[in-house]
């Protein structure tokens, strides 16, 4: 039995109170920030060159592609001089804007003995338009999606393009990058060997 004198229980009472304004701006910030992190640490894994399989340099250079105007290109004719190999497409917008650059690279280092091989993960046909419109003083290789397979070979897991993998005068795999090659990269490979 209630009381009369007793005022009437609250239903506020036994209900939790709302958090604060601020303690919820708190909350919203820390999910915020660890959905940010998870977000960057995917993004870096996803763009970082993972672990070659085994014998995929050797591989490599057993490799023939076809070229856009016709003939065979075999990767051992590369061997013996320091190699950027750039797999790229044409749908592909940061593989069409870092093409004029690996050209000028080209055109500058050939004479110091460095080759540039693009591989086309393309349609031949589309590849073939792209290069009459965009000609490139490099020789181009079409690889299909048997390039995609190549590039997971040699650490790219996601299939992601661009994909550059510097491969010095012996044959080994030097350096790889995924995602569009920028000067600074340029000027760094040019010194290995």
């Amino acid at each position: 039995m209630t009381n009369p004198a007793e005022p009437p229980e609250s239903l506020d009472a036994a209900a939790p109170s709302a958090p604060s304004p601020r303690r919820r701006r708190l909350l919203y910030a820390g999910v915020a920030g660890s959905a940010a992190l998870g977000g960057a640490g995917l993004a870096w894994w996803k763009f970082q060159p993972h672990a070659m399989e085994p014998g995929a340099e050797q591989a490599l250079w057993s490799m023939e592609f076809d070229q856009p105007d016709g003939g065979a290109l075999a990767l051992k004719s590369f061997a013996g001089k320091p190699l950027l190999l750039n797999f790229w497409a044409t749908w592909c917008p940061p593989c069409v804007e870092e093409l004029p650059m690996l050209n000028a690279f080209y055109r500058e280092h050939a004479a110091k003995g460095w080759q540039v091989l693009g591989l086309a993960i393309d349609q031949p046909s589309a590849v073939r338009k792209f290069l009459a419109r965009i000609p490139l003083e490099f020789p181009v290789g079409l690889a299909g999606l048997g390039g995609t397979d190549l590039g997971r070979s040699l650490g790219n897991l996601t299939g992601g393009l661009p994909f550059t993998v510097v491969l010095g005068a012996e044959g080994r795999v030097l350096h790889r990058k995924m995602g569009q090659v920028t000067p600074q990269d340029l000027t760094l490979w040019s010194a290995l060997r």
